[in-house]
């Protein structure tokens, strides 16, 4: 079994309201969109208040290559990356040289080597480290590689395991992509990072944290599911693709796979207290409710995080954890 120890955080430094990312907006495409007043209720229905973005708001007003976002993406990946590592084992009180095995986490840009073994030399990490770079997750990345992290900790119960997550969604930000799917996410993301620190039952933080046990992890790959999300990669960037079917998805799959889950461990729907669940929107997260019967109360913390986070991705989940486990 492996026990969760602790959760590190970090935001980019550019805070934008909702409003004024609504205003962009309409300046923007309204050359794409006659009708567009009819359209930018969108920003107002996400549930979302402020994002953080790694770039300030006069960044995007301008055209940028596929090789200059990049660069930037690296360049934040680091520095989120690394403040997330620092706030999670400060919390645990672990050196960062007693860390055997980094995860990472990311689908928002690209480096090789990848940005783990920046983070590596960059933080003095042991040289014997083991490193898993993930990419191409997108907003399940948080969970799947809070899986692996178990797995891994399971493994090897005397390891103490690291996820980092790090998501730059608005430098992927096409401006002359003038579609409705990238005014929808013109609406809901943002920039983030995440660390979780995940240790075997051998590690000494195992018996003196009060933090949970994890005891067990499932995935599902839908049938004809490739167009539901993800990228199609263009010269000018990273363009992006998802299916207004989401919230449709969750109605239709969740509950019976959640009930799948727990019966595998003995439980019921009726066993479970507390949900910790992707806030991809409003929609996506009213479509949990209605699929496993929940209040808005019992997401509180899903809908707390998209008001004052948006959607950063993979990253999101961990902040809803790092906020439900704060209780």
């Amino acid at each position: 079994m492996a026990r969760l120890v602790a959760i590190g955080t970090a935001v980019p430094p550019y805070e934008i309201q909702q409003s004024e990312a609504r205003a962009f907006a309409k300046e923007l495409f309204s050359q794409s969109f006659h009708d567009i007043d009819r359209l930018l209720p969108i920003f107002d229905h996400t549930g979302i208040a402020k994002r953080s973005f790694s770039k300030p708001r006069s960044w995007f007003e301008q055209d940028h290559s596929l090789a200059e976002k990049n660069q930037a993406y690296i360049e934040m990946a680091c520095h989120l990356g690394e403040k997330a590592i620092q706030r999670c084992l400060q919390q645990a009180g672990v050196e960062v040289t007693e860390i055997d095995h980094l995860i990472f986490v990311s689908t928002t840009g690209m480096a090789t080597p990848s940005i783990d073994a920046h983070l590596v030399h960059r933080m003095g990490m042991s040289p014997h480290i083991k490193r898993t770079p993930i990419w191409g997750l997108g907003c399940a990345g948080g969970v799947v590689g809070l899986a692996r992290a178990f797995e891994a900790a399971k493994a090897f119960p005397n390891h103490r395991v690291l996820l980092l997550t790090v998501e730059c969604c608005g430098l992927t930000f096409r401006r002359n992509d003038l579609s409705k799917s990238n005014l929808v996410a013109t609406s809901l993301f943002a920039d983030g990072a995440a660390a979780v620190l995940v240790v075997g039952s051998e590690v000494d933080e195992y018996h003196s944290n009060g933090g949970p046990s994890m005891v067990g992890a499932m995935s599902t790959i839908f049938p004809h599911s490739l167009n539901v999300m993800g990228w199609e990669i263009l010269d000018d960037g990273l363009k992006v693709i998802f299916s207004k079917d989401i919230p449709m998805l969750v109605r239709k799959n969740i509950q019976p796979l959640v009930v799948d889950f727990v019966q595998k461990h003995d439980l019921t729907l009726d066993d479970i207290d507390s949900y910790i669940t992707h806030p991809g929107g409003r929609k996506v997260l009213e479509a949990y409710q209605e699929a496993l019967g929940l209040s808005k109360e019992q997401l509180y913390y899903s809908y707390e995080v998209l008001k004052q986070y948006g959607n950063m991705s993979s990253v999101t989940i961990l902040f809803v954890l790092a906020e439900e486990l704060k209780q």
